[in-house]
């Protein structure tokens, strides 16, 4: 058995977003790049193959579905556009890399033989790659929770699986009520599945202010959601065509049955079949990556970006882990991971829930004196944008330190929530104050003009 041998300046271990934008400023600063992918499904990452484009494709999908529409057919529509979409984007991700010279792309699994040479694939199509660099960017997977009788019913579907069925359930239940499954609940919803949202905590999005967790269930629950907070799963019976989900609330026992059960209750990092071990690769107790602030394993040559090092699961977080190891191969060697302040988050339920920075529980705990700003939508007299597209749900919140008059967080329940948020980020990250982004002049009508009038005076 032959097998082929292949040296680069940098290995990269997997196609993820913080994986490909390192290879591709590599290899254009002229270092020879081997980037491994095992899964041809996979070329570009989670985000545009299973994750973020086609999720947020359905959202736009299912908002625009009428009543005379039928649903099944409406639905199976909406996915052969998300199938041709992310089609179209593997075939660009894969064809962008290994169309340069200095990048090869190799479909198959890497294996870890010493901290410097990975295998992949087996018998004749063996190919050993060594390089003096290596970057981990192998993203996470969804966990499937403990509870008796759920990893073995034959109605459980992952979030993949849920993104590319044809075929639209009758009933689903979520299991968590996290980002990734008030998401799902919401498109599924919308697209005429009856949907329930079982969560363990006694309140939905118990990181936020009930106020906002409050008005964000009132909406899920307008649309037709059915959310139960401090429901215990205890098992999971397979009956014919559905699923019976067995919970405990309040002491009593009760059940709903899913023709599709989905886990949401988190991801792990994908660390098996690496072999970390023959690379002298430390892990965490959540077996993620353990990396340092410049993102560097316990071997210094080693790195880790993305979902593998246990950071926020967030493909922008991925992307500017890309940053941070660039810096240290081809830059000044500057950037850390502690340089990051008010990273937003979004939500997509319709309309989104977008959050930055603090919250008025976390201000308070703190001991800050703040000033609170916050409206429902419908209240807005400076946001006729929400009445033109015909959205006044939600809520926008923002905590402002009364001392310095610099804007400490906001919570936006709003259309174009997503898009607003990143310039509260901006204002917090440069110090710009409350006063100065109330009294801004913005474009008519838009959602950020809401700021003149919610923003608390000083």
């Amino acid at each position: 058995m032959e097998t082929t041998q292949l040296t680069a300046d940098v290995l990269v271990i997997g196609f993820g977003k913080g994986g490909k934008t390192a290879a591709h400023a590599l290899g254009d600063a002229g270092q020879r790049v081997v980037l491994v992918e095992r899964s041809e499904n996979m070329y570009g990452g989670t985000c545009p193959n299973v994750g973020c484009v086609p999720t947020k494709m359905l959202v736009h999908y299912s908002t625009g579905r009428r009543l005379e529409d039928d649903a099944q057919e409406f639905f199976a529509r909406s996915i052969e556009g998300v199938r041709t979409l992310t089609s179209a984007f593997r075939a660009g991700n894969f064809a962008s890399l290994d169309g340069k010279d200095t990048v090869t792309v190799i479909t198959g699994t890497a294996r870890f033989a010493d901290p410097h040479t990975v295998t992949v694939g087996e018998g004749d199509d063996r190919i050993t790659v060594t390089a003096p660099t290596i970057i981990l960017s192998t993203g996470s997977a969804p966990v499937v929770p403990p509870i008796p009788g759920l990893a073995t019913s034959k109605h459980l579907v992952s979030s993949t699986e849920l993104t590319q069925a044809a075929t639209l359930p009758e009933r689903l239940v979520v299991v968590g009520g996290g980002y990734l499954g008030l998401e799902f609940a919401s498109i599924y919803q919308h697209f005429g599945t009856h949907v329930t949202v079982l969560e363990g905590a006694q309140r939905l999005l118990p990181r936020e202010d009930e106020d906002i967790a409050e008005a964000a269930r009132e909406i899920l629950e307008g649309d037709g959601i059915r959310i139960i907070t401090g429901a215990k799963i205890t098992k999971v019976e397979d009956s014919g065509a559905v699923a019976k989900v067995v919970y405990e609330k309040d002491g009593e026992t009760h059940e709903v049955e899913a023709g599709a059960l989905l886990p949401a209750t988190g991801r792990r990092p994908v660390t098996d079949g690496l072999r970390l071990d023959a690379a002298g690769v430390r892990t965490t107790p959540a077996g993620a990556v353990e990396v340092d602030e410049h993102l560097r394993t316990n071997q210094p040559h080693i790195f880790a970006v993305g979902d593998v090092n246990g950071g926020p699961q967030f493909t922008y977080v991925a992307l500017d882990d890309a940053r941070i190891v660039l810096d240290q191969l081809l830059g000044e060697g500057k950037r850390t991971t502690a340089d990051r302040v008010a990273v937003p988050h979004t939500l997509f339920t319709t309309p989104p829930l977008a959050t930055v920075g603090l919250t008025e529980r976390e201000a308070r705990a703190q001991g800050r004196n703040i000033r609170v700003g916050k409206k429902r939508v419908a209240d807005i007299v400076a946001m006729p944008r929400a009445y033109t597209v015909e959205e006044t749900r939600g809520m926008m919140k923002f905590v402002v330190d009364a001392d310095t008059d610099l804007v400490l967080g906001a919570a936006l329940l709003s259309i174009d929530a997503q898009e607003v948020v990143n310039t509260v980020a901006l204002a917090i990250r440069h110090d710009v104050t409350a006063t100065e982004l109330r009294n801004a002049i913005y474009t008519h009508p838009s959602s950020t003009e809401a700021f003149n009038e919610v923003i608390p005076v000083r």
